[in-house]
């Protein structure tokens, strides 16, 4: 990620661009491109060796199969082993593109990202004029598979961090973790590493002709139990080679490890790529252990299933008391012509071009109380609509040219009161252009909320009028 690089929008791949190479599993030599696409497209796969040219998303609801890569599939049509495309996708910062596709499964290359990664820095990543939705986990997600040991959990956070842990009682390996703070780390300590196999998994996929694509330089081979030269010879001949010993450390002589712990770093690109198939992003901090990718996928589908159940609650606004106001309710008064007690916004927390939110606090002295509900005090809804025709007209206003200017409100749709508020609570009041202000008319969006819970919703137009 390039040093500008805003997170809050976003981003497709610079420019067309292809890269050609081996599946692993299917031994079919095929030919990629990544192709720019529309804000809001996500993450797509296309078969373009298939009559009709089909489609697939990037889908956690879509993977069919895990046994030796993620595999997804739609209406019969199938590509394998994308974990290392889509973290390549996502450590560079790509929301949305349409990756073609030739063959039934991605080339492996040398068993990273890395070289995904590098053909993207060719082209760049461009910024889309649309902003980016993250979705928030606020409470810890858990998985856990007791059959193969695995422990996840998704935990409520600033940033999208993950760390993984592995230990597969191997002499060779050891126990081993990898940590990534930010997605701008990806790049250069977690997309160079390489998957790994155990001797023992190679010799089974050999026996059973399952890496057809398979060369020595895709993948990082532990050997952690004896093995005879008549074993060695065969795995020579197998991978075309002269000849095959074991290093003194525990892995064929095939390569050099790029990093200590690249089997735990590799893992950890393994859980960006599977977890890609959310179809949203996220801010959480996962904890990984013992992870795979049937796992990743398991849990990739819990915390959609969280998301999709909460989505409601990605854009409702963050009141931090301890933080200065944008305006206190002597600069609201010298925007708004309201005085009490008929002043209903008590500060302004949040202000862009396009949206702004208010806070209001609700007591038990309130003047309206007096009689609206009286011995069960609930604040009027118009009052509510008051609140936020309030909140709007200081972003109205805001937003034209110098002088002092009045809003007048022409229109209000669809309003929905869906909570009560009472004395005690703190209302967020949140309105947000949805329109561009044109001749001084105003189309915007209103929320009220308590906490997290939405109590009111209404559009609102209005017009902005320059006081003579």
């Amino acid at each position: 990620m390039q040093a500008n690089f805003n997170p809050d929008k976003q981003h497709t791949v610079g420019a067309e661009i292809s890269i050609s190479g081996t599946g692993l599993h299917t031994g079919v030599k095929v030919d990629m491109t990544f192709r720019p696409a529309a804000p809001g497209f996500g993450l797509q796969f296309q078969r373009i060796d298939l009559p009709g040219q089909p489609i697939i998303k990037a889908d956690c609801d879509l993977v069919t199969d895990t046994s030796r890569g993620t595999t997804i599939e739609d209406n019969g049509t199938k590509v394998s082993t994308v974990e290392h495309v889509l973290a390549a996708l996502v450590g560079m910062g790509v929301d949305n593109c349409l990756i073609e596709i030739n063959g039934p499964e991605t080339p492996i290359m040398d068993g990273s990202s890395q070289p995904f990664v590098e053909l993207l820095q060719e082209v760049g990543v461009q910024e889309q004029p649309a902003a980016k939705a993250w979705y928030s986990i606020d409470e810890n997600i858990y998985f856990y598979d007791e059959q193969k040991r695995v422990e996840m959990v998704a935990m409520p956070s600033m940033d999208y961090q993950i760390t993984t842990l592995i230990d597969f009682n191997s002499p060779v390996l050891g126990t081993q973790h990898a940590g990534l703070k930010n997605m701008r780390e990806f790049v250069k300590e977690i997309s160079p590493c390489r998957t790994f196999v155990f001797l023992h998994e190679l010799e089974m996929l050999l026996d059973n002709n399952l890496i057809k694509g398979g060369d020595i330089n895709n993948a990082i081979v532990v050997v952690d139990k004896p093995v005879t030269e008549q074993e060695m010879q065969r795995l020579a001949k197998s991978f075309g080679r002269d000849k095959m010993e074991v290093k003194h450390e525990g892995y064929l002589n095939n390569l050099t490890l790029r990093f200590p712990n690249e089997p735990a770093r590799h893992k950890l690109l393994d859980v960006v790529g599977d977890l890609a198939l959310i179809g949203y992003p996220v801010k959480a901090r996962i904890i990984a252990n013992r992870p795979g990718h049937s796992t990743n996928v398991e849990f990739a589908r819990k915390i959609k299933q969280y998301i999709k159940k909460n989505r409601h609650l990605k854009d409702v606004p963050v009141y931090d008391c301890t933080q200065p106001p944008i305006f206190t309710a002597q600069q609201i008064e010298q925007t708004l012509p309201h005085r009490y007690p008929f002043l209903l916004v008590d500060k302004i927390i949040e202000l862009t071009d396009k949206v702004i939110v208010g806070v209001k606090n609700v007591t038990f002295n309130e003047p309206f109380f007096q009689g609206h509900f009286p011995n069960n005090p609930v604040m009027p809804g118009v009052l509510l609509c008051e609140a936020l025709a309030q909140t709007g007209g200081i972003l109205a206003i805001n937003s034209m040219p110098g002088g002092q200017y009045d809003t007048y409100f022409l229109k209000i749709d669809n309003c929905k009161f869906k909570q009560k508020i009472v004395p005690g609570d703190t209302m967020l009041l949140k309105m947000e252009l949805t329109a561009p202000i044109r001749r001084g008319i105003c189309e915007m969006r209103g929320t009220v909320y308590v906490g997290n819970k939405l109590c009111a919703e209404a559009d609102m137009v209005a017009q902005v009028v320059k006081r003579d």
